[in-house]
């Protein structure tokens, strides 16, 4: 899961002169972001009001509603629970990734882990975790670098789970389609074995079945207790972009629970703006947002 800005700038001032906006009242701004906070983590100050205004205005519409408050009443009630809220956490969780982001990662797995993983590991799978895998760049990235060095060495083995906290993100992942413009710097040869075009429109691609196939998917809320895996059963965790978003207190405590699922010596990839410094952890750094459980 990733939070970003959108690709417009909604200011207070334009919300507020046009009539076919509507306006949030405080109360239901802060009703929702209560919600959000507590249940996913995601900090929603003052300041993302007119994000907020401008994510759900259409939504509200479409369900014929006139207010905020009606439609904040609605999805906190027991029909709304069911069949809205999950919606409305993903208009609020937008998703922002690419292929290949931070490359370093790839680069120290290909080149430096796996070596050393298959010269302890011999033919034990990698068992491989992309908590925040939004709409999929993450996770094929990873079969992609996965599939390339397997064929260098053909008894190599892997299993990839991808989670997401947003069921619109895991459903987009699971499709696997992209526009030209998001696979632009994948290079040619691995675009060619990877992904297929679209026979109607020649700026569309798709990652190809067989790929598609190798990633286990499952909707998983980072900020719950169990995730529902097994304790110390991966040997890599990607976390990427995604603490950024949380309180010091909330990122270590999430950042615990991702350690559980580690094998000692896994490792755990973070986003490059991200950092664990001054929290109890039993992680080593060895490079720049990597680091190893010990």
């Amino acid at each position: 899961m990733s939070l970003v800005k959108p690709s417009y700038v909604l200011c207070m001032n334009v919300l507020e002169e046009n009539p076919y906006i509507l306006q949030m009242d405080t109360a239901s701004f802060q009703r929702i972001s209560a919600y959000i906070s507590k249940e996913y983590g995601i900090k929603l100050p003052e300041s993302k009001k007119p994000m907020l205004q401008g994510r759900l205005n259409k939504k509200i519409r479409s369900l014929g509603m006139t207010s905020y408050k009606e439609f904040i009443d609605y999805i906190f009630s027991e029909e709304g629970k069911k069949h809205e809220l999950y919606n409305v956490v993903d208009l609020i969780t937008t998703n922002k990734t690419d292929f290949y982001r931070e490359s370093a990662h790839f680069h120290f797995l290909t080149n430096e882990f796996l070596p050393r993983y298959q010269s302890k590991r011999g033919r034990s799978p990698l068992k491989i975790w992309s908590s925040a895998c939004s709409t999929g760049e993450e996770p094929y990235t990873i079969i992609m670098e996965m599939e390339e060095y397997k064929k260098r060495y053909p008894d190599f083995s892997y299993s990839l789970l991808a989670s997401d906290i947003s069921i619109r993100a895991l459903q987009a992942a699971y499709q696997g389609i992209y526009e030209q413009s998001k696979i632009s710097s994948i290079p040619l040869d691995i675009r060619r074995t990877y992904f297929l075009q679209s026979k109607t429109d020649p700026q569309v691609f798709r990652i190809k079945p067989v790929y598609r196939k190798k990633i286990i998917y499952k909707r998983i809320n980072l900020m719950e207790d169990s995730f529902g895996l097994l304790k110390a059963d991966y040997d890599i965790i990607f976390c990427r972009n995604v603490l950024i978003y949380f309180n010091k207190l909330t990122q270590e405590e999430v950042i615990g629970k991702l350690c559980q699922h580690l094998r000692p010596g896994g490792l755990l990839f973070l986003g490059h703006s991200e950092s664990i410094l001054g929290m109890q952890l039993p992680l080593k750094q060895i490079k720049p947002t990597l680091f190893q459980k010990v």
